[in-house]
């Protein structure tokens, strides 16, 4: 049997899928055919293209587990869940770190991609084609000065990742994870500029420092992240589960 990367009558669920790497990777799998719901802030309900479907949910609260279970129990049969939703938190240094702001960090990139799995697994065992797909990173594997709340959320989603491999396995439903390097997303260009205003190295230094370490000499794209997160809930990775790609330009 040939396997392919052809969505079409595939049902995708993407979380924090209205801007940044979320919307590249829904924008993706649209193109590839699939029907694809974004989860998101109802805040974000605006910036939402009207051929998606869109269902407003904060993925930090305890409520989420709920929101999320009557999303699973629709009318719609899903079978790629992508747990992208995440927040990056400011620079801090353990000297420095606030216990709110790890509460809610954890919250959202933990609990959100543990809640988000738990609360489609048993509509995604009934798919033939079932992958989820959740937003790591290269944090997951390696750390950063003054940012150890991000690095401890990242190696945490990729220990989820991991276990729920194990868990949903035995119902044929894959999960991998994604683990981008740094991509030049609206989001990080604006922290660096908060950075340099701050007193720190320009946007440009910074841009050609993170390309600078990298095999490719430049940073990956959001649609190269994209690509990967395709190829991972389609056909085509069908062999592979509890692996972490990393979509980095060949960090050294």
């Amino acid at each position: 049997m040939a396997f392919s990367q052809d969505l079409a009558g595939r049902h995708a669920v993407v979380t924090g899928g209205a801007s940044g790497l979320g919307r590249a990777i829904s924008t993706r799998l649209a193109a590839a055919g699939a029907k694809v719901t974004i989860v998101d802030l109802e805040a974000a309900r605006d910036q939402v293209p009207q051929d998606f479907g869109f269902f407003g949910c904060d993925l930090g609260m305890p409520e989420a587990k709920t929101r999320l279970g009557a999303l699973a129990d629709g009318p719609d049969a899903v079978d790629i869940l992508v747990a992208n939703a995440g927040v990056v938190p400011p620079w801090r240094g353990l000297q420095d770190v606030d216990g709110e702001e790890w509460q809610r960090v954890m919250a959202i990139n933990t609990w959100g991609v543990a809640v988000s799995i738990g609360a489609f697994a048993r509509v995604m065992a009934q798919s033939e084609c079932a992958s989820i797909v959740v937003m790591a990173s290269i944090n997951g594997f390696r750390a950063h000065a003054k940012q150890v709340l991000y690095t401890a959320s990242k190696h945490a989603a990729i220990g989820i990742t991991r276990a729920a491999a194990l868990d949903l396995g035995p119902s044929r439903i894959r999960v991998n994870a994604l683990a981008p390097g740094p991509i030049a997303t609206e989001a990080l260009l604006g922290r660096i500029k908060n950075r340099h205003e701050a007193g720190g190295p320009s946007p440009e230094e910074v841009v050609q420092a993170m390309a600078g370490e990298t095999a490719l000499g430049r940073t990956a794209t959001p649609e190269e992240v994209a690509n990967a997160a395709h190829f991972l809930a389609s056909d085509a990775s069908g062999g592979m589960t509890g692996a972490i790609l990393p979509v980095e330009a060949g960090l050294v």
